[in-house]
């Protein structure tokens, strides 16, 4: 499904950040767009700034149904700097359903992962999603076999040496040279 994402511009709050950047909102079905505005109040502008393909994969359903029972469901997009200055300072990267996706996306720091609210259609459409296609898989808990390994050192020094007392010397001739 086409993804609209709609990013705020407005001005920083400390003098080290002169603007503020923020997903604000999602488009659902949305056309292309190349950060066309939206709406201007003093400094502060929205823009839509990209469309974007949300992909739902059979494989994810935990994770969407993770996202859909949160106290409110979201759609997480992930920015990227994209080195160019001025108005478009940012390029949306991706537009994500599922929780689990958008944490992996933190962990380099290298994007910005905002979440915002899904709208009512979207979630319908994602749960819709998961009913036709989430199992749940009943949790198998492992269990421990009685055997003991702890009992025979395998690997541990040379076969060849016959005295128990260091078993990681090196074997010798009988004339004190090694074989």
């Amino acid at each position: 499904m086409p993804i609209g994402v709609v990013l705020r511009k407005a001005p920083g709050v400390t003098r080290w950040a002169q603007w503020c950047w923020r997903a604000v909102a999602v488009l659902p079905g949305a056309g292309p767009a190349d950060w066309r505005e939206l709406r201007r109040e003093g400094d502060t502008v929205e823009f839509h700034a990209a469309t974007v393909t949300l992909e739902l994969h059979g494989a994810d359903t935990e994770a969407y149904l993770h996202g859909l029972m949160a106290q409110v469901p979201s759609i997480y997009v992930v920015l990227r700097d994209s080195g160019e200055p001025g108005d478009c300072p940012l390029e949306v990267t991706l537009v994500t359903a599922s929780p689990y996706e958008a944490q992996d996306y933190t962990d380099s720091g290298e994007e910005i992962v905002e979440k915002v609210a899904m709208p009512p259609g979207l979630m319908a459409w994602v749960q819709d999603f998961v009913n036709e296609f989430h199992v749940e898989e009943e949790f198998v808990k492992r269990k421990r076999d009685k055997k003991r390994i702890d009992l025979v050192e395998d690997g541990i020094g040379d076969a060849r040496i016959a005295q128990v007392a260091d078993v990681y010397r090196s074997p010798r001739s009988k004339r004190g040279r090694l074989q």
